[in-house]
């Protein structure tokens, strides 16, 4: 299902914009159908109100939780299936976020990450991104939702963009708190300033140098990280929001001296933050996790030279569930199921 074809179908039902705008709220905020001041009875068109179960039956559809993995931290990892049997991965991260997925599977084929080895199933559609928010919000509180899950929201662009429209308008969360992740597709940094809801942007740099960069991320359009720095700066002055620059740490890879000089010779002055991300161990992957002192020693050098640097861990890292892993263990049948659940009803 699309946003746009709900839409339609709520049009050819004679539901005008009022009314086409208190579904969809409902739908996204998991309200229930008769909360707030007008009752649907008094005020839906008769045919609208005759056809709404039917409707709020396939919403409820798209997504089902299959398992929920929570961690020390907060967070929970969820696997969630699609109804043609595929599965994405969606996170609960602490303080009321939410990482969803944009595709089942990837084609960026970052040499160390699980998600792009299966390269790219098929795109999640922007009912069926939305749906992770819902279901998310059965379960908790969502005030912040971030593209970072399964896939690279460039590659899906028009799905990616009607559900970000639609969470920052009738899903009432704040534009900086939708944070657009990406590779870096040069597409991105008109297409996202031309709609009502421009979100907040996070960038995958990794390092600062060319030819490491093409090796790590073999698929990836072809920006050096200087030009990468270049397009994110402009965005951040058109938007007011600083870039989120991502580094995921690679122990031996780019964690040396020479690549801290990379980062403050590209980073000095912009308007940015630098996210370090110790790497999430793939077993069978030569990439290896540096120890938290280490990655805790760059990030405050990083700090003292006047970079804004937070060091984060990956959400649920005690759950070893870093992103596609629990797909791959559902696939293989080899994931503990700590916790399973049908979705509840409101």
């Amino acid at each position: 299902m699309q946003i746009q074809a709900l839409r339609q179908r709520l049009r050819d039902l004679g539901a005008k914009p009022e009314h086409e705008q208190r579904v969809l709220r409902d739908w996204v905020q998991v309200r229930c159908r008769d909360a707030g001041r007008r009752r649907p009875g008094n005020y839906l068109p008769l045919a609208l109100r005759e056809a709404l179960p039917q409707i709020e039956a396939e919403l409820l559809g798209l997504t089902r939780l299959i398992s929920s993995h929570p961690g020390e931290d907060g967070s929970a990892r969820l696997l969630v299936g699609l109804q043609d049997g595929q599965t994405v991965e969606s996170v609960l991260l602490p303080r009321d976020g939410l990482c969803v997925s944009s595709q089942v599977g990837c084609a960026v084929g970052c040499v160390f990450c699980m998600t792009g080895r299966e390269g790219l199933i098929r795109q999640v559609s922007s009912a069926e991104i939305v749906a992770q928010v819902t279901l998310a919000r059965s379960l908790r509180p969502v005030k912040k939702v971030v593209f970072m899950g399964m896939g690279e929201p460039a590659h899906n662009l028009d799905n990616v963009i009607d559900a970000i429209n639609l969470l920052g308008s009738e899903g009432n969360i704040g534009h900086k708190n939708l944070v657009f992740s990406s590779v870096g597709d040069p597409r991105i940094f008109s297409r996202l300033l031309e709609g009502p809801v421009k979100p907040a942007l996070a960038l995958s740099l990794h390092t600062s140098k060319a030819d490491l960069r093409e090796r790590l991320l073999p698929r990836a359009p072809r920006l050096t990280p200087d030009e990468l720095v270049e397009l994110g700066e402009a965005y951040a002055r058109a938007t007011g929001y600083p870039i989120q620059y991502q580094w995921t740490l690679l122990d031996g890879i780019n964690d040396s001296a020479e690549e801290l000089d990379g980062i403050v010779r590209l980073l000095s002055g912009k308007y940015a933050l630098l996210n370090m991300i110790p790497y999430n161990t793939i077993p069978d992957l030569e990439f290896k996790r540096p120890s938290w002192e280490k990655a805790a020693a760059i990030a405050r050098q990083l700090h003292q030279r006047g970079i804004l640097t937070k060091l984060r861990d990956s959400a649920g890292q005690d759950v070893d569930g870093g992103c596609g892993q629990l797909r791959a263990r559902a696939l293989t049948g080899s994931m503990p199921v700590k916790f399973h659940a049908q979705r509840p009803h409101n």
